[in-house]
C-alpha cells in the first residue's frame, strides 16, 4: 500500500456535511431511519456473501483441476476482507459511511463477475482474484456494525451493533440454502452450475449498493461529528498513525482490540476444521449441515441478548461471559471424540462466545476513543481480527493434521488468556473516564 494510500484525506472531512441541520429533537427518528436501512443491507449483503461462499470451494476445485486447492478460495475471500478493511476505514474517514459501503459493495459485485469470468475462462488466478474481491461484501458487513454505534446513545451502543449483526442471520441462513437452486438456473448455458450463486451475487451487490447509496441519508458518521463539535486538532486525529496511538494510549481500546481479534480467531479455527472432524467419525453432508446451521444460529440469533446485557451489565462482564463460553466451547468440542451431540453442543456455545466478544468489544472500543479517530480505529479492528483469522484457519488445518482436533482446541482455549488477564487486570483498576462505560 502506498504512502498516499495511507495518508487519509481528512479536508474532505472538514468541509463535508452530513446534509440538514440535524438537531436533538431529530435524533430518535434518525436512529430509527438508520438502523432500518443498515438492518436491510445487511440482510442483502449477507444473502449475497453466503451465496456465494457455499460454493466456493467447488468452483475452485473444478477451476484448478485439484481438490488440494479448493480451500485457497475461501481462504482468498478472507484476505480480501483482511485488505481491504483499512481503505474503506479510510474512505470513511474522509467521505462517510455511505461512501465506503457503497464502494465495498460495489468491489464485492466486481469480485463476485470476475469469478464468474474465471469458471468460463478456466483461469484460477483470476479466480483468487475474484474471490478476494468478493471478500469486500463481508468487510461491508462488518463495516456496517459500527455505522449502526455513531448515533447510537451510548447506553444503548452495544443494542444498536447487535441489532445489525443480529439481521446478518436471515441473509447467512438463506444464503447456503438458495445456492443449489441459484446454481441450477444456469442449467444448459455457457456458465457452469457451480458459478450460477456468484453471477447472484453480482445482482445482490449492487442492489445492496444501491439501497445504501439512496436511503443511508444523512451520513450518521458525518452526522455524529457534527453533533460533536471538535477541536483543531480533530483533523489530524484521524490519521492511520494517529489511530494506532490512540489504541496504544488507551489502555480499554487495547482490550477492546484484542477481544474482538482473539473471539473472531478462536471462532474461525475451531469452526473451519469441525466438518473435516465429523467427516473422520462418520458424519454425513446433512449432519454437518445441521452442526454448522446450529453454529451460525448460536453467532448471530442471539446477538441481541448479548447486546443488551452489554448495555446493562457492562461491557467487561460480557467480554469476561465471552471468554467462559469460548473456553465452555473449546472443552466441549475438543473431548467429543466420536460424539456428535457433544461437537454440535461446543459448536453452538462457540457462537455464542464469538457473539458476546465481538458485541462488548465493538462497543467497547467505540466507547473507548475520541469520535474523530472512531472510523480509523474501527478501521484497524477489522484488519487485526480478520489477518488473525486468516492465519488461525491456515495454522488449523496443520494442526489437526499433526495432532488432532483436540489439541486444535486446546490451543484455542491458550489463546484466551491474554483476552481473560486483560479483562481481568481492567475490571479490578481504579475506575477512571477510560472505564466509566465499561
Amino acid at each position: 500500500m502506498s504512502r498516499d494510500c495511507l495518508r487519509w484525506n481528512t479536508a474532505a472531512v472538514t468541509t463535508a456535511s452530513p446534509g440538514p441541520r440535524i438537531t436533538s429533537a431529530d435524533l430518535p427518528a434518525l436512529r430509527r431511519r438508520i438502523s432500518a436501512v443498515l438492518i436491510g443491507s445487511q440482510i442483502l449483503g449477507g444473502l449475497g456473501v453466503a451465496v456465494g461462499i457455499a460454493l466456493a470451494p467447488v468452483l475452485a476445485a473444478e477451476v484448478s483441476g485439484s481438490e488440494a486447492l479448493s480451500g485457497l478460495a475461501p481462504t482468498a475471500s478472507v484476505a480480501g476482507t483482511a485488505l481491504l478493511s483499512l481503505p474503506l476505514a479510510a474512505l470513511m474517514t474522509s467521505r462517510g459511511r455511505r461512501a465506503g459501503l457503497v464502494l465495498a459493495y460495489l468491489i464485492g459485485a466486481l469480485g463476485a463477475f470476475l469469478v464468474v469470468t474465471a469458471s468460463v475462462v478456466g483461469s484460477f488466478p483470476l479466480l483468487l482474484l475474484g474471490m478476494a474481491g468478493f471478500g469486500a461484501g463481508s468487510s461491508a458487513n462488518l463495516q456496517a456494525r459500527f455505522a449502526a454505534a455513531d448515533l447510537a446513545e451510548p447506553e444503548r451502543r452495544g443494542r444498536a451493533i447487535s441489532t445489525v449483526i443480529w439481521a446478518t442471520t436471515i441473509g447467512s441462513v438463506l444464503g447456503p440454502n438458495i445456492a443449489a437452486p441459484a446454481s441450477r438456473v444456469f442449467q444448459g448455458t455457457f456458465l457452469p452450475e457451480t458459478a450460477g450463486p456468484f453471477a447472484w451475487a453480482v445482482v445482490i451487490f449492487l442492489l445492496t449498493g444501491t439501497v445504501v447509496a439512496v436511503l443511508l441519508r444523512p451520513d450518521p458518521l458525518l452526522t455524529a461529528r457534527a453533533l460533536a463539535p471538535e477541536d483543531t486538532t480533530a483533523a489530524a486525529s484521524r490519521s492511520l498513525r494517529a489511530g494506532i496511538a490512540v489504541v496504544r494510549a488507551t489502555p480499554m481500546a487495547r482490550l477492546a482490540l484484542v477481544t474482538v481479534a482473539v473471539s473472531h480467531t478462536v471462532m474461525v479455527s475451531v469452526m473451519v476444521m469441525t466438518p473435516v472432524h465429523l467427516g473422520h467419525h462418520g458424519a454425513d453432508i446433512q449432519l454437518i449441515g445441521l452442526v454448522i446451521s446450529g453454529h451460525i444460529a448460536g453467532m448471530y440469533a442471539l446477538s441481541p441478548v448479548m447486546g443488551w446485557l452489554s448495555d446493562r451489565v457492562g461491557r467487561l462482564p460480557v467480554i469476561g461471559l465471552a471468554a467462559g463460553l469460548l473456553c465452555c466451547a473449546a472443552v466441549l468440542a475438543g473431548t467429543s471424540g466420536d460424539g456428535h451431540t457433544r461437537t454440535a453442543a461446543g459448536l453452538f456455545v462457540l457462537g455464542l462466545g464469538w457473539s458476546a466478544g465481538l458485541v462488548a468489544g465493538s462497543a467497547l472500543l467505540t466507547d473507548s476513543v475520541p469520535q474523530a479517530a472512531r472510523a480509523a480505529v474501527q478501521g484497524l479492528s477489522d484488519l487485526t481480527m480478520n489477518s488473525a483469522a486468516g492465519i488461525g484457519g491456515a495454522v488449523a488445518g496443520v494442526i489437526v493434521s499433526r495432532l488432532g482436533y483436540g489439541w486444535l482446541n486446546a490451543v484455542a482455549a491458550c489463546l484466551l488468556l491474554p483476552m481473560a488477564a486483560l479483562t481481568l487486570r481492567r475490571a479490578v483498576a481504579p475506575r477512571s473516564p477510560d472505564s466509566a462505560k465499561a
